[in-house]
């Protein structure tokens, strides 16, 4: 060929070349234009269709040439709603997300066919609330109505790819929170089938995993390579082969996860064999970190975590989790240490089936480490948390010092040679008396302790306790601490104890010492708890349990002197701090005597003279009754600060008028009744100048008061009221925290009713008609009933009666009397004057019974009877007597309420309805 000929050939192949990449370029932008509307229609009719979630975005364009050589429907500014509960909040926002369309299906068959995802610099954000419900369920799963139909966009999926975003997984259910920032993602596979492969590779930058509020994982790098089978049909992942490694830690990781309808199945299996154990410490919680920068770490460990089953949180279902650690040859050295710890070994397998504390079992076969020729062993193994089976022993000759310098283990130092060797096997049921067969001793020589919370350190402590249990039982339980002594604060404090028998303890204890509470309680601190005062004993205690219980008392040696100082004591029955400022306690056999002891609490004050008795047995046990008699002087109390306060989620509030209701009560606080304990015996004779209870002023108050078996017994108890002179005898006892019962008998002569409308909020409720009277009253009064949880009398348990006799009374604008003159043109019965009455009521079912009584005034003579109840309504039946004599008469009932009467003349009317007790 010559060579024109080959140039003509080089030209046309050329020109044909440069069509035909021309019209592809060409297809290349056209194809776009041409077929947009269609993919766009088709977009938004399956995002309608297929999604249950709002959908919004900013722009949306097609192109070749964003994801090249893909056509690419791309939506920019992204936001996608999550499903319910969460409809309102975003699930998906991204800058850009990209749908790879198959151009085939497109061109011959016009159908919108979606295989590949891009989505860029996105925050996928998935909640899960404390019921199992999430975000992520916005997916229809419902079939076409025509499976023939071609135009139906299909979601088949050959390739994803996630770049640059932010994941945060938050589940309240399960208490899981993790973050994953810098994620990048690829997977691909046969993604268009109903089972499929998917290999993936994944990059976290950041990896925080935090559960129970606690962090396990911050700020971890992340690398993954990942086959994971899924069935779309049933929503399930088999991670097949996982390969990850997290900072330095390779792990295997296996498993299987199913979603269910309202929670998950899954079945995990986590790995990582004969790894370092530096590399593990490097995915440990971020507060290691410098601890380990500072650490020679060396040995072989073994992990092992499965979790297999459903989970449910509706239905309390919760899978099966083991943990097997394996630690051989280790080897710690922190901050080159003179000391290592050599010959590390563990070796613990625990499981918690259903998640469940109460079901837990730990087999730890060995735990051991050398520091030199000092050593620590132990193993153990202990099943069930309520009454567990425990099998354990332990042996040690260290010093203590070394092994804390080693180890680093940051803000406390602690010294001392420690020695021991203890064997227990055997249940620890305490319902049951039931202890593990145990035999052994603990020893402490030349000890010290010092923490950040306090300059100054406990030093000189000495510990040589023994323990000895042949039989498993309570009974042989013996406990030997032969000495106890420490030096704090420049004061040596001693103590011996003997202990046997623990059914029916025999005790034999010295104690000698002064302590400052405030300043070693600071040497332990914890938050949210606070101790204070200054203790100082010399006591001898020797005896038996049983004795004291029975009044042996002869039997018993006890004997001392034990001096408090400014002491705060906190109950659960007491919402504020019972504050000793000082006393002196004289122990005689199994008495505490004081005298002046004196007191506070809030605004209250208390100088009490008397004793307390059984008081080792009240202190040792949870039956012990403590007995006592006090003298009790104050000048002035405030019983509402003694009130207990509870703050529930929600809670049953009964109204006065007897009708129950549940309402939240986020955030408030609700006040409590007065609890007494049950194992108190105590005798009071008090004096106090004044009391405030229940906005009432009570002054010179005297009594005798008992508490037996939570019963509060008041007897012939005086107190001046509003200037009267009131005796009363009463009983009270809470029966829960916000219930309690209580009845009275009391009597008051001769007392202002305006000043008691006036000043007793009770006597307004329930004498309202008072409201503008005048005059001298007197009470004998017996009633019974219930108080709820602010300490007020539910009307509808009320049940009682007495007398009210009334003197010299002028009844001044009284609406009842007002009706009354209007009805019979009589201005007289506006203002009555009532010279002697005595009224007899009966109260039952929230009615007040009005026996009949009569009165007469300026020639008239009513009679009057008939019942009202304590929220105000009336049905009374009057006869108005004429003058002279009152022989003929005017019959009138009386309804309505206090506030508006209605006068009716005639004998005929509605009985009112009764409120029963609804806790009757």
């Amino acid at each position: 060929m010559t060579a024109s000929k080959k140039k003509s050939v080089l030209l046309k192949i050329a020109k044909y070349l440069g069509i035909t990449f021309a019209i592809i370029f060409g297809l290349l932008f056209l194809m776009p234009i041409i077929f947009a509307d269609t993919i766009k229609e088709q977009i938004k009719k399956t995002a309608n269709e297929k999604l249950s979630a709002e959908l919004n975005y900013s722009d949306v364009s097609v192109s070749f040439f964003h994801h090249f050589p893909s056509l690419t429907l791309t939506l920019t500014d992204l936001n996608l709603n999550g499903s319910a509960p969460y409809k309102n909040e975003k699930f998906i926002t991204a800058k850009e997300i990209s749908f790879g369309i198959n151009v085939a299906s497109l061109v011959f068959s016009k159908t919108v066919k979606i295989d590949q995802i891009y989505l860029s610099h996105s925050f996928i954000n998935v909640k899960v609330n404390a019921n199992g419900e999430a975000n992520y369920n916005i997916y229809k799963s419902t079939k076409p109505s025509n499976p023939q139909d071609s135009t139906e966009t299909a979601l088949k999926l050959e390739k994803i790819e996630i770049l640059n975003s932010k994941i945060i997984y938050d589940d309240q259910s399960t208490k899981v929170h993790f973050d994953a920032f810098g994620f990048n993602y690829k997977g691909k596979g046969n993604l268009d089938k109903a089972v499929f492969d998917l290999y993936s590779v994944a990059k976290i930058e950041k990896l925080n995993v935090i559960y129970e509020g606690e962090p396990y994982l911050m700020n971890k790098k992340v690398d993954a390579d990942l086959i994971t089978k899924v069935n779309v049909n049933s929503l399930s992942f088999f991670f097949q082969q996982n390969n990850l490694k997290i900072n330095q830690l390779l792990v295997d990781f296996k498993g299987k996860f199913d979603f269910l309808k309202d929670g998950y199945n899954m079945d995990f299996v986590i790995k990582s064999d004969n790894s370092n154990l530096k590399d593990v410490f490097t995915a440990f919680p971020p507060k290691y970190v410098t601890w380990l920068s500072k650490t020679e770490l060396k040995g072989n460990t073994d992990l092992l975590l499965t979790l297999k089953g459903d989970y449910i949180a509706a239905q309390n279902v919760a899978p099966d989790l083991n943990l097997d650690i394996k630690i051989d040859s280790g080897f710690v050295n922190y901050n080159k240490s003179a000391f290592p710890v050599s010959n590390l070994n563990l070796e613990v397998k625990t499981k918690v089936p259903s998640l469940n504390p109460d079901l837990l079992v730990v087999d730890a076969k060995n735990l051991s480490l050398n520091i030199n020729k000092d050593y620590l062993k132990s193993k153990f193994y202990v099943k069930g948390a309520n009454t567990p089976d425990i099998n354990g022993e332990f042996k040690a000759k260290i010093d203590l010092e070394k092994l804390m310098q080693a180890l680093g283990i940051p803000n406390v130092v602690l010294k001392g040679s420690l020695t021991g060797d203890v064997k227990a096997n055997g249940k620890f049921d305490q319902k049951n008396r039931l202890f593990p067969v145990t035999k052994g001793f603990i020893d402490l020589e030349n000890g010290y302790l010092k923490t950040l919370y306090y300059p100054n350190p406990i030093t000189n402590i000495t510990i040589k306790s023994k323990i000895d249990n042949q039989k498993g039982t309570f009974d042989d339980l013996k406990v030997s601490l032969k000495p106890a002594q420490f030096t704090f604060e420049g004061k040596p404090v001693f103590v011996e104890a003997n202990l046997s028998n623990f059914d029916d303890l025999t005790y034999d204890i010295k104690a000698k010492g002064e302590l400052n509470i405030n300043k070693i309680y600071k040497v332990f601190s914890q938050k949210g708890l606070d101790l204070d005062g200054f203790v100082k004993a010399d006591v001898v205690l020797k005896g038996k349990q049983s004795d004291a219980e029975k009044g042996n008392y002869s039997k018993l040696h006890n004997k001392g002197t034990l001096e408090l100082r400014n002491i705060g004591i906190t109950s659960e029955y007491l919402p504020k701090k019972f504050i000793i400022k000082e006393g002196l306690f004289k122990i005689n056999q199994d008495k505490l005597s004081f005298n002046n002891f004196l007191a506070t609490y809030g605004q209250s004050d208390f100088k009490m003279n008397g004793y307390l008795q059984n008081v080792f047995n009240y202190a040792t046990t949870n039956t012990g009754v403590l007995r006592g008699s006090f003298t009790v002087f104050a000048r002035y109390i405030n019983i509402d600060e003694f009130m207990s306060s509870t703050s529930p989620n929600t809670s049953v509030t009964e109204s006065k008028n007897g009708t129950t209701s549940t309402t939240p009560q986020t955030g408030t606080e609700q006040t409590g009744v007065i609890i007494i304990p049950a194992n108190l015996d105590v005798q009071l004779t008090a004096n106090a100048q004044k009391v405030y209870f229940d906005k009432l002023n009570l002054l010179n108050a005297t009594g005798n008061l008992k508490m037996y078996k939570g019963k509060l017994t008041m007897q012939n108890t005086g107190f001046n009221l509003i200037g009267c002179n009131v005796t009363m005898n009463a009983n009270y006892q809470a029966i829960s925290p916000q219930k309690a019962n209580f009845d009275y008998a009391i009597k008051a002569s001769d007392f202002d009713i305006k000043r008691a409308y006036n000043e007793i909020e009770v006597f307004r409720k329930m004498a309202s008609a008072a409201e503008k009277a005048q005059g001298i009253v007197s009470l004998d009064y017996q009633l019974k009933g219930r108080l709820n949880g602010n300490m007020e009398p539910v009307y509808p348990s009320l049940i009682g009666g007495g007398t009210l006799s009334v003197k010299d009374v002028k009844v001044r604008g009284l609406k009842m009397f007002n009706a009354v003159s209007k009805e019979t043109s009589s201005e007289a019965m506006k203002n009555p004057d009532l010279s002697k009455v005595d009224i007899k009521t009966t109260i039952k079912n929230n009615i007040m019974t009005v026996e009949r009584f009569k009165f007469k005034f300026a020639g008239f003579r009513p009679r009057i009877e008939g019942t009202t109840s304590l929220d105000g309504k009336l049905n009374l039946k009057m006869r108005l007597g004429l003058p002279p004599l009152g022989i003929f008469g005017i019959p009138l009932t009386v309804t309505g309420t206090q506030d508006n009467p209605k006068i009716q003349v005639g004998k005929k009317s509605q009985d009112l309805e009764e409120t029963k007790d609804s806790d009757e």
